[in-house]
């Protein structure tokens, strides 16, 4: 592999962010379970930042949406590494995948827990 320079500052902002937004992308071609948590997020989002009477009501509605984006960014990368390296069945590979969805389970529990809490009081 060849070395070449770090790139630094603007330039290195600039890139990773470039690469977010690939990340993004792909994520939302590729995913169906993540298109259709970005819908979610469109409505909770706004919804969220409206019902929220305080700034840590607000943050919490707000914060929870996103973290379900996050796992599920996550547990997409954990399957796609799995798969890049062999679709062959393995019990390894189940259990990454399977712990991975469950931790997307868990975020999305977790969302409907604070919206019950903050809402219902």
């Amino acid at each position: 592999m060849q070395d070449r320079p770090k790139l630094t500052g603007v330039n290195r902002l600039l890139l990773a962010f470039v690469n977010s937004w690939k990340g993004f992308k792909g994520a939302f071609r590729f995913e169906a379970a993540f298109r259709q948590e970005v819908l979610l997020a469109i409505v909770l989002v706004p919804l969220g930042a409206w019902l929220g009477k305080t700034g840590i009501e607000k943050a919490l509605l707000v914060g929870s949406v996103l973290f379900v984006l996050i796992v599920e960014l996550l547990n997409t990368g954990i399957e796609t590494v799995v798969d890049r390296i062999g679709l062959e069945r393995h019990e390894l590979s189940g259990l990454a995948k399977d712990v991975g969805s469950t931790a997307v389970l868990l975020a999305l529990l977790f969302l409907a827990v604070i919206w019950a809490g903050v809402l219902l009081g």
